[in-house]
């Protein structure tokens, strides 16, 4: 079976103010054609399609609209809630969506609908966290599900597990639906320890309380994980984050794409990364003068551009005026050298993380202990899940 992966979606996801709905439209429409010529049959999205719990009626909009697309009229489309998705509200669509193929998995991890329908991809048996998809030739895969664990979803099961023994617990519960040992996909949202992360995620590890080792994951033929943004192999399997379809920081490199691969009774077959191109590139630009950043805002007019200045005295209003006037810069950092050598930087754009750190010691004058750091972090995360 032609299997595609991709993740982190993240719609209705701004860069500082800018909205990029349209840029969002256009990769997504790339992933349809991707999976058009390519002739992929099950689409599995490892979470965040939402960048917010409650996204805007925009971004559902062209989220229901790109979904449908990507579904077609005979291809499997398998998601799961992202920490950035309420997994309630997404799933809440499920006896609509997979009358069209779209297969939706909350935090209940609930089974998928069995019943008869003309698809020539779809789901033959399914339970709690998994779930066996055939196809027009017979091939069947195995998948099983581990959406992002919130805080309320550990409350709920009222465990008193280690944060890993709770996961490994979750992962073995799907994991024990393939009774055939059919060739097997994990799509999991997870931060696995030795991730790279880039700028624009929120401090997911929590100083390491939340990373599972890779160890820690089923031994499935190919592992599809998202919550990364920076696509990238983990251990030595077919594990995989697949990464944003765009650019969401300036530390990301643009290489962007999506996996597809055959899964068979052999195994994997004919993977690769199949580039995205639609979105406008990030890039990151520094000048010793105004005139010198005016000019390279003007050589990069497609691109968005977070420029750092190093400047002798502070910006003029005309000067202030003349670099917002260009559309392409989102960001500007300004680093002013007077002669006893004070510096001044904008935090804009800061991680939380940081913020935290450059308040602490400013009022505190040392850097905050691992444990304090980490509690503040979980407040956070449990905050952004309300």
């Amino acid at each position: 079976m032609k299997i595609l992966h991709t993740s982190d979606w993240h719609i209705g996801k701004r860069l500082i103010n800018r909205e990029r709905l349209d840029e969002q439209a256009e990769v997504l429409d790339e992933i349809v054609a991707v999976c058009d010529n390519e002739g992929v049959e099950l689409v599995l999205i490892a979470g965040d399609v939402f960048d917010t719990y409650t996204p805007s009626a925009e971004a559902e909009k062209l989220f229901y609209q790109k979904i449908k697309r990507l579904a077609g009229d005979n291809r499997a489309v398998v998601l799961i809630s992202g920490n950035h998705d309420d997994g309630v509200r997404l799933s809440a669509a499920a006896p609509l969506s997979e009358a069209q193929g779209i297969y939706i998995v909350g935090n209940e991890r609930r089974s998928l609908s069995c019943e008869d329908t003309p698809r020539l991809v779809h789901p033959i048996e399914s339970g709690k966290g998994h779930a066996t998809f055939v196809n027009g030739k017979g091939e069947r895969v195995f998948l099983s599900f581990l959406p992002y664990p919130n805080e309320a979803r550990f409350k709920e099961e009222k465990s008193e597990l280690p944060y890993v023994e709770q996961m490994q617990k979750w992962i073995a519960e799907g994991e024990s639906g393939n009774v055939e040992k059919l060739p097997s996909v994990f799509v999991g949202h997870l931060f696995v320890a030795g991730g790279a992360v880039s700028e624009s995620e929120r401090e997911i590890d929590l100083g390491g309380a939340r990373a599972i080792p890779v160890d820690a994951l089923p031994s499935s033929d190919y592992i599809a994980l998202g919550h990364l943004h920076k696509k990238q192999h983990m251990g030595k399997g077919h594990c995989y984050y697949s990464g944003s379809p765009l650019q969401y920081a300036f530390d990301e490199s643009a290489d962007k794409g999506v996996k597809v691969f055959d899964l068979t009774a052999d195994g994997v077959q004919n993977l690769r990364d199949v580039p995205l191109t639609k979105g406008r590139k990030l890039i990151r630009l520094q000048a010793d003068d105004v005139q010198s950043a005016l000019a390279l805002l003007q050589k990069h007019p497609d691109e968005l551009v977070e420029m750092k200045l190093f400047l002798t005295a502070p910006l003029l209003a005309s000067d202030s005026q003349a670099l917002s006037a260009n559309k392409n810069l989102v960001s500007l950092l300004a680093e002013v050298h007077t002669e006893e050598s004070l510096a001044i930087e904008s935090r804009k754009g800061l991680s939380g993380e940081k913020l935290f750190e450059l308040f602490y010691q400013t009022n505190y004058g040392v850097e905050p202990k691992e444990e304090l750091k980490t509690l503040f972090l979980q407040t956070l995360a449990e905050l952004d899940e309300k």
